[in-house]
């Protein structure tokens, strides 16, 4: 199985789009209803969308710590890499509901394509509640499936406890990444400390930390290896969010398939946000902070406008450079590593990207 970023998405997309084949069959024979409207459009939504960051990375871990590339083995690995692309799918259909979220991957979506179909079909009841509850049971069954496909690919692995216990902790802290993010917005959070931990758990961890690690307990990796692949993890990880935050508020939502400022919409304590008003404060800039401030209130200016506010204050340019310090910073930890060439350049080329904000 390749090891260039490609073929290893390729491979992924496969395997993933053989194994909810199958289980589209299961339950399409126990109701078609349930099959053509729940299921199918999962299997799409998995198959089709996203760009396999997460699975590539954790297959990258495994062959950068000596896992075969060919073999039973191999593929018993992608499976438990793809097993990550099924959580990533009930990750953001329950957190869209979470975020009132109306778009996701320039689609309406799960929930508000649910609540659109409710609407059309005339059917009894509130259409919101009725797409929010689909939206629900389609994350609850990504979330099983995920489970499923990871227990089943590590029983062909000869030592998968350690890597079981990775996914025990990535899924754990995900959770915990989610509650301190929903918490931090409820209470008006504008804390630069908070926003970094949730970053490191909701998005570090998950996307780049604990796949990594992930691939590299299932190969039986060093300690050496594992502290080295987990630290390129959670400084690029990091980096990534903060770029992230970035293409939240300055960002074309052509590009990034959402619409532009949800997170200043919503409110949202990041990293972004906490610094540009500490700035504006050192400052004593008063329209800034007037308009940072009323971030997340009903009151609010416009995504726009506290967009405008950040730039001014000299928060867009110090977080882009913040991004680049982490990103090298991670790759500081390959150094002393002899990884395969492909997965040492997608490896570089991941933390110039989150790098280059």
């Amino acid at each position: 199985m390749p090891a260039d970023r490609e073929g290893a998405r390729r491979a992924i997309e496969l395997l993933l789009r053989e194994y909810l084949d199958e289980r589209l069959r299961e339950i399409e024979k126990l109701d078609g209803d349930c099959g053509h409207d729940l299921v199918a459009p999962l299997v799409e939504f998995t198959v089709q969308g996203g760009r396999r960051m997460r699975s590539v990375l954790a297959w990258w871990g495994w062959l950068a710590c000596g896992g075969p590339s060919e073999g039973p083995h191999a593929r018993a690995a992608m499976g438990a890499c793809a097993a990550i692309e099924l959580l990533q799918s009930f990750a953001l259909t329950h957190d869209d509901v979470m975020d009132n979220a109306k778009l996701r991957r320039g689609a309406p979506a799960c929930h508000v394509a649910h609540a659109q179909a409710h609407e059309k079909r005339g059917y009894y009841g509130e259409s919101e509640r009725y797409g929010e509850s689909m939206a629900v049971l389609v994350g609850d069954l990504a979330l099983s499936w995920a489970d499923d496909l990871l227990r089943e690919s590590l029983s062909e692995l000869t030592d998968a406890d350690e890597a079981q216990q990775v996914w025990r902790d990535l899924r754990t802290e995900l959770m915990v990444g989610q509650f301190l993010d929903l918490k931090s917005q409820a209470r008006g959070e504008r804390s630069e400390a908070t926003a970094l931990r949730i970053d490191r758990l909701k998005t570090a961890s998950y996307t780049v930390e604990r796949p990594l690690h992930l691939g590299a307990a299932m190969a039986a990796a060093s300690k050496a290896t594992v502290t080295a692949l987990r630290g390129y993890g959670a400084d690029v990880g990091v980096a990534f969010q903060l770029r992230d935050d970035l293409l939240d508020a300055f960002g074309a939502p052509e590009h990034t398939g959402r619409p532009m400022g949800e997170d200043l919409r919503e409110g949202k304590n990041t990293v972004l946000l906490a610094l540009g008003l500490e700035l504006a404060e050192r400052a004593d800039d008063r329209e800034a902070l007037r308009i940072l401030r009323s971030v997340g209130h009903r009151e609010a200016a416009s995504p726009a406008e506290a967009a405008r506010a950040l730039e001014s204050v000299g928060a867009r340019e110090q977080i882009t450079r913040r991004c680049a310090r982490l990103a090298s910073s991670g790759l500081g930890y390959l150094v002393e590593l002899d990884l395969p060439a492909a997965v040492a350049e997608g490896l570089e080329d991941f933390a110039r990207t989150a790098g280059s904000a």
